[in-house]
This record gives C-alpha cells, structure tokens and sequence, in this order.
C-alpha cells in the first residue's frame, strides 16, 4: 500500500504544510526532510532554527502568530545577557533555550544531530519522522554587494536588507544525507514527495544541495510535488520576491517551476496568481495558511495533484 509521505521543509511556511500534512494523513506516515543550512552557533549554543520550528509545530507548541519559537515564551535570559554587553540580535527565549542548551550538550557528547532531534520528536510524542537533511555541517552563505555573510546574519541581523548577488552552500558538496534521509525518499510504500512552500533560494536549495539527495530525487519512482511560496504573485512574508528580482528573475510560479526543473513533476499555484503557461502539471488552490484546516487543506491538493501526475524524469 502506497501510503507514506516525504517532504522536504524549512522555515515557518514548510512548517504550515507539514502539519497540515500530519493532518490529512496520519502524523505516522509522514518523513520531513529539514533545512540545515540555516544552522549556527550563537552564544556557545548550537541553533537548528529549522528543525525547531517543526518541532515546535508539530508538537502544538510554536508561537500562534509568527510561527517561530514557542507560545508563551519569556524573554528573561535575553534581557540579562543584553545586560551584560551580550548581542541580542537574536532571539532566545526562555522556554527556547531548553533545545539549544541540551543540543549542544549531546553534539559535545558526539552524537549526531538526526539522532539528537529523534530524541527531542520522542519526548514530545511526534509521530512524524523529522530528519536532518545531513548530520554533516552545511553553512548557507549570502552574497551581497557588500560581503558575504553567513545566513542568519543577513536573515536576522540585517533583515534582510542587503541586495543578493549569490547563495552559496559551504561544505554541502562533501555532505551525506543524515540516516533514513534517503530510505525516506525511496521507500516501497511511498506515495508521493511533496516540496514546502519555503522560501526556494534559502530553505530548500541547501536540502537539494546535498548531491545524494539530488540524485535519489532524480531517480524517484513517486511524483514530486511542489508548492509554490508565491501567493497572489507576490511573498506572504520573508525574501523570497524580494531575492527574485535581485537575482534578476520574474517574480512567478513560473519561475519557481524552472527553478526546480527536473526535479519536480508538478506544481501548486495559488488560485490568486496571474494566469502564465507552466511548463509542468499544476493545480490552483487557495494556498494562503493561516488555519489549521487552510493547511490541510493544501496538503489535500498536493497530495491529489501526485495522486493524478505521471513522473516527469527517471535517470
């Protein structure tokens, strides 16, 4: 029976799909593939900012509103750090720090983070596989007019700001898909590989960059569906137009498609998208998430826009 999932995720939007996933389907089926390019070290403490937005979704404890970090969060740590002269660019909460400290305790300690982040989903009865994209460290790089700077400096500290020039993937040529990673997007019982709507450039391309997952999505036997970030032709929120157009591409879903060519068979537009040729199967759907039941609907419409496609590649 072809009846398990795999989706490849990043930020606080794959986050959305993944649990409206969990939710058109039973949570244990479902193998989310994380983002770790956006990983760094703050304050001695290693920070998987992906994998926490997951674990917080999909465990009913991420922050209603801006979908990151956790509900009812107290900022008391960050407050006397800033005290002390310490940067406070980025935010750790409280209740956050439970995560980071003990993460960094366990990688010191030599085990890897797959097996790091199975523990935290156990403790917190996620029925869900979340997997690392790489136990191996990937660092997303940004280059802008006016330095290249690791990823979370220009997504957080600077917000953004400067213009893109290049992403850069710093050690994902040498990186090896982390444990079930590739058993997840070649299983018997697969039904199809859904793409989040995150943010293409920054979130999933570092996933794509690991060149064994590339390859295992090239050879697929199950139709890769992508979901277009884009709503009424524009971003709901983060970079990702914003990128577009400094990389000199058109702000479409066309371009989303071209973007990952090969590797998909098929795309989920919003219905409020200016009406352009796609150049791969497509569906239109109301794709803003803002409910519970908004992302399980998408999750519907990927899943039955797979259940309808033939594969496009096999290499």
């Amino acid at each position: 029976m072809k009846d398990r999932v795999t989706i490849l995720t990043g930020g606080v939007g794959g986050a959305k799909l993944a649990l409206g996933l969990c939710h058109a389907i039973p949570a244990a089926q479902v193998s989310a593939i994380v983002n770790t390019g956006d990983d760094f070290v703050h304050l001695g403490l290693a920070i998987s900012p992906d994998l926490d937005t997951l674990l917080y979704s999909l465990s009913g404890q991420a922050h209603p509103v801006q979908g990151w970090g956790r509900s009812f969060e107290t900022w008391h740590f960050l407050e006397a750090a800033r005290s002390l002269g310490a940067e406070d660019w980025f935010a750790l909460g409280d209740a956050d720090l439970a995560l980071h400290v003990l993460r960094t305790q366990q990688l010191r300690a030599g085990l890897p983070l797959s097996q790091i982040t199975a523990g935290f989903a156990r403790h917190w009865q996620i029925a869900a596989r979340i997997l690392p994209m790489s136990d191996d460290p990937v660092a997303t790089h940004v280059l802008t007019t006016d330095a290249e700077l690791d990823f979370q400096q220009y997504f957080v500290k600077q917000r953004c700001a400067p213009p893109v020039v290049a992403i850069r993937f710093q050690g994902s040529a040498a990186a090896r898909p982390a444990p079930g990673v590739l058993a997840a997007l070649h299983e018997e019982r697969l039904r199809a590989i859904l793409i989040a709507p995150s943010n293409p450039y920054l979130s999933i391309d570092p996933i794509l960059a690991v060149p064994a997952i590339r390859q295992a999505l090239l050879q697929r036997t199950v139709p890769v569906v992508a979901v277009s970030p884009l709503v009424g032709g524009a971003a709901v929120k983060g970079p990702t137009a914003k990128i577009m157009r400094e990389l000199g591409l058109t702000v479409s879903s066309a371009t989303i498609a071209r973007h990952y060519g090969d590797l998909i068979d098929a795309l989920v537009v919003d219905a409020r998208d200016p009406p352009e040729p796609l150049e791969v199967a497509h569906t239109r759907t109301d794709t803003l998430m803002k409910t519970l039941q908004d992302r399980t609907r998408v999750a519907h419409a990927a899943l039955e826009l797979a259940d309808r496609t033939a594969i496009r590649v096999r290499r």
